[in-house]
């Protein structure tokens, strides 16, 4: 079954309490260009280097016809994280699960990203967990795994209270703000996923 990239169905929403996870739609456009542009001196640091033209609608659109056809093809999940009141959705960030890999390996990378305005109220703690039962249960995977700068304390807590551990450093992983950082990575298996959960129950 094709999902057409245009429909304005969600398709694939995650829920929590405060929290909604959901593909991008064409609607999305006017509060994400407003919340990157924005946001943009607070997420430089974090993130691949981008200029306005990246904000563009057109360049919008080939997000969300990407973020369809991934997403049924089984190799990537681009959400939007919103703040649901009613019919009214705001748009506070985004989660990646990016690189979906089976056979031997069973696993996804994990990235994410918080507007300023909505930064430090344990929203993207929220947004982590809500997406590890699709990770675990729906996609039925084995592991995930996240990188941070080691700057980054906000990113460190959000992984450690779902969780994940650190497993290592990576010398120039990643290209931020146009240049080769060094992260700490980090990873959360299914093992030790079930035992936090089992023990959150007792």
């Amino acid at each position: 079954m094709l999902w057409p990239w245009s429909s304005p169905a969600p398709l694939i929403a995650l829920r929590g309490p405060r929290v909604l996870l959901r593909l991008p739609r064409m609607d999305d456009y006017e509060p994400w260009y407003a919340l990157r542009h924005a946001s943009r001196d607070f997420l430089r640091p974090f993130e691949p280097r981008w200029t306005e033209a990246d904000l563009g609608r057109r360049v919008f659109a080939s997000r969300v016809k990407r973020a369809r056809e991934e997403a049924e093809e089984g190799s990537d999940y681009s959400f939007f994280i919103f703040l649901p009141a009613g019919q009214q959705e705001t748009l506070v960030g985004g989660i990646t699960l990016s690189n979906v890999r089976r056979r031997a390996a069973q696993f996804v990378s994990l990235g994410y990203w918080m507007g300023q305005p909505f930064a430090g109220q344990g929203l993207m703690s929220e947004a982590v967990g809500v997406s590890l039962p699709f990770v675990f249960d729906t996609l039925d995977l084995h592991r995930i795994h996240a990188a941070f700068l080691p700057g980054n304390a906000a990113s460190r807590r959000v992984l450690e209270k779902n969780g994940f551990v650190e497993e290592g450093f990576a010398e120039k992983y990643l290209q931020i703000n146009g240049r080769w950082e060094d992260h700490v990575l980090m990873g959360l298996t299914k093992e030790r996923y079930e035992m936090g959960r089992y023990s959150r129950s007792l």
